[in-house]
């Protein structure tokens, strides 16, 4: 099938050269018109670099144009972090056409965001948008056309709006991620299943000292130890709490199990934390102010996450902290400028219209 994937981070070049692997027709679109051009020039090819060694992927089409890369697409995938995410569905909002998929892997409730821009731009057609928990790939960009690809997922709880049209959206899911999905019900209850905002604020805060002092950091290597691990799980229990106040059932996918040498596998399988730190590829210079951790994760995930408690009556005393003290390494108040229901115009809707648009998407 035809597959549009919309960024040029690091897990959108590894969902482009996957799929393309996989035998699907792949259009990449980039808004850097230069590093378009000098893709184009290179062959359009990415090299990727895996446990099985070195393969090249020539992707279809790399492309600035948002309409050409959506055309006839049956899976648009946008791994693009979430405060890029309102641009890029701007743009992408006049050109989605009936039938079609829009994917966030993960998304921080970005599924409504693409939604509402849709509807913003006028257009009615029936567009299908999932988000899960956890990018499909641990990669990193090795070169301006390479990436590196330690682990790929192999469990993805995937929640659809509207949810009537679940059915279709998971079989073409499906076809993309073969034997990796499963339905966790609404995009709700898919935004919260994102481990990003669990696991990363307390490396990327409770490691400020080491990650400004260190010229080179390993933050999952050096920057998960015992103390980081124990609250990394007690904010993991604010998060299942809201999905239970919520209704939503297990599992929950409980990032512990991301760590365990038994038990219940998680998203990307046994092992594969030390798979990450073993591949060196995250020992890298971290800019605290700028880092993804703090600005998505952090500021986004962490305001999604509380606000969403508050709805519910669920109290996230960690999380409102990790809030306040990212808040203040970077000089604003995370609670304003992240992503709450406010922040996307749903903060005088009841439990129940959430439900209904949940159910039926914005009207």
């Amino acid at each position: 099938m035809k597959i549009a994937v919309l960024g040029g981070g690091n897990g959108c070049f590894a969902a482009a050269a996957d799929f393309t692997l996989a035998g699907h027709e792949v259009a990449l679109w980039r808004r850097d018109a230069a590093a378009v051009a000098a893709h184009r020039e290179a062959g359009s090819v990415i090299a990727v670099k895996d446990h099985r060694g070195r393969h090249e992927a020539r992707i279809a089409l790399v492309t600035t144009d948002m309409a050409e890369a959506l055309a006839d697409a049956s899976l648009v995938l946008c791994p693009a972090p979430a405060f890029a995410q309102a641009d890029i569905a701007a743009l992408a909002a006049p050109h989605l056409k009936s039938g079609q998929v829009v994917f966030l892997p993960p998304g921080t409730f970005g599924s409504y965001v693409f939604a509402a821009a849709v509807r913003k731009a006028g257009n009615r057609a029936d567009v299908a948008y999932a988000e899960t928990g956890t990018l499909p790939w641990l990669a990193r960009k090795h070169g301006p056309f390479e990436v590196a690809i330690t682990v790929r997922a192999k469990r993805l709880p995937t929640g659809v709006m509207p949810l009537d049209m679940a059915d279709e959206a998971l079989a073409v899911l499906a076809e993309a991620f073969p034997g990796a999905i499963e339905p966790c019900g609404d995009v709700l209850s898919g935004a919260l299943m994102n481990a990003g905002p669990i696991i990363h604020p307390p490396l990327i805060v409770m490691n400020a000292g080491p990650i400004e002092h260190f010229e080179r950091w390993d933050i999952h290597k050096e920057g998960t130890q015992p103390a980081i691990r124990r609250v990394t799980d007690a904010l993991d229990a604010e998060r299942v709490a809201v999905r239970e106040a919520l209704g939503y059932g297990a599992p929950h996918f409980p990032l512990a199990n991301h760590y365990a040498k038994d038990g219940e596998e998680w998203m990307y399988g046994r092992g594969s934390h030390d798979r990450l730190t073993d591949s060196g590829d995250w020992r890298e210079t971290l800019v605290l102010t700028q880092h993804r951790y703090m600005l998505e994760d952090t500021r986004m995930g962490l305001s999604f996450l509380t606000s969403v408690a508050r709805l519910v009556g669920v109290a996230t005393p960690l999380a409102d902290a990790f809030l306040a003290i990212g808040g203040a390494i970077c000089g604003e108040d995370f609670r304003e400028t992240g992503r709450t229901l406010g922040s996307l115009g749903l903060g005088d809707a009841s439990l129940d219209e959430i439900r209904a648009i949940l159910k039926e998407g914005p009207r």
